[in-house]
């Protein structure tokens, strides 16, 4: 299968266009039917690619030197968007001139000019950020929003619902993953007004591809026991940062621990294979590419210190999103979501008139 282009920002990230150019080269390594505009100072990116000239007939150079800051607020951002390697990315989706964006940049930044660019799609009140972390479980659990609306109603939280239940079945193949709304509780008593009311329109839902039963508590998030986690952005940046937080927390203690004494050393290395096996699990290289759900197009956050790898993993991300269509998913569950609010509303005024 012929896919779009994919833009990438090979300005963004802490390391710029040496990593964001080798990732693209990684990713096609991969899968060779990719093809990259990529956006940035045209000398910068002929040098990077001359390490990788497998690259040279699959990609595009779009010159532009002017860069979005790591620090810079998202309106000074916007008025740049048409001169900067951010906003040209964005904007070669809206064009049609790539079918995904990929940036390592500014994330707020990104989301403004994703969504003033792109726009939401029909039915959507606010674009939302999705990650993968990893689970006991055999599928990564998707988490959602992570930081792009610090508060959600809910309505929005039945939105981010299916949206982040077409994202999973994209990438788990589940036909109904298991969705979850993150309270301080399970019990239907617990949280805010707006959890237990989109609690309760996901639950009377019908023909809906998810499986909903509640809420989830943070300490779970991880288990293995839901596939896909909706909060607001506040709260879900807080649990991803402090889920981060912990990850690091336990690598640095067993470092610690393996190097405190001579004896310790000799366990770690009969330990080794589980202590790389965990180390690998808790790489967030391994699970980059953050997608912003609910725009017209495909965009791709990779985290600004991603490794070539984690890069390659981000692209990855966006070819299948464009391969599965996840827009035309999302629309499609939105549309279900409508006709079975209207089969309710009809069903309650029929037992009305009786």
């Amino acid at each position: 299968m012929s896919l779009p282009r994919i833009a990438v920002d090979a300005m963004g990230g802490d390391e710029g266009v040496r990593v964001m150019v080798e990732g693209a080269a990684l990713a096609r390594r991969r899968h060779d039917q990719f093809k990259f505009l990529l956006v940035g100072d045209e000398k910068r990116i002929a040098a990077a690619l001359d390490t990788h000239p497998g690259m040279r007939g699959a990609s595009e150079i779009l010159h532009c030197e002017d860069v979005v800051g790591g620090d810079e607020k998202p309106t000074q951002a916007l008025r740049r968007a048409k001169t900067t390697s951010m906003g040209l990315t964005v904007g070669a989706v809206k064009q049609g001139e790539a079918g995904a964006a990929v940036s390592a940049g500014n994330t707020g930044a990104l989301m403004a000019m994703s969504k003033l660019a792109l726009r939401t799609l029909p039915g959507i009140d606010r674009p939302a950020l999705a990650a993968l972390m990893p689970t006991l479980g055999d599928n990564d659990v998707i988490m959602l929003d992570l930081g792009a609306n610090t508060e959600a109603d809910a309505r929005n939280l039945v939105q981010f619902a299916i949206m982040g239940a077409a994202y999973s079945r994209i990438v788990t193949g589940l036909a109904q993953p298991r969705v979850r709304l993150l309270n301080i509780g399970t019990e239907e008593t617990k949280g805010t007004d707006a959890l237990r009311v989109a609690a309760a329109q996901l639950q009377a839902a019908t023909g809906l591809a998810l499986s909903f039963d509640g809420f989830v508590e943070s300490d779970k998030i991880n288990r293995g026991e839901v596939d896909v986690v909706v909060t607001d952005g506040f709260s879900g940046n807080i649990a991803l940062k402090a889920i981060e937080g912990a990850a690091r927390f336990v690598t640095d203690l067993l470092r610690n621990a393996f190097t405190s004494s001579l004896r310790s050393k000799i366990g770690f290395l009969v330990s080794r294979p589980a202590t790389e096996l965990l180390r690998h699990h808790l790489d967030p290289n391994n699970h980059n590419g953050a997608v912003f759900l609910g725009l017209n197009g495909v965009v791709v956050k990779s985290h600004g210190s991603a490794s070539a790898a984690g890069v390659a993993n981000a692209v990855t991300v966006a070819a299948r999103l464009l391969e599965e269509d996840l827009t035309h998913r999302i629309s499609a569950d939105l549309a279900e979501l409508g006709e079975a609010r209207l089969r309710a509303s009809n069903g309650n005024g029929n037992g009305g008139g009786k």
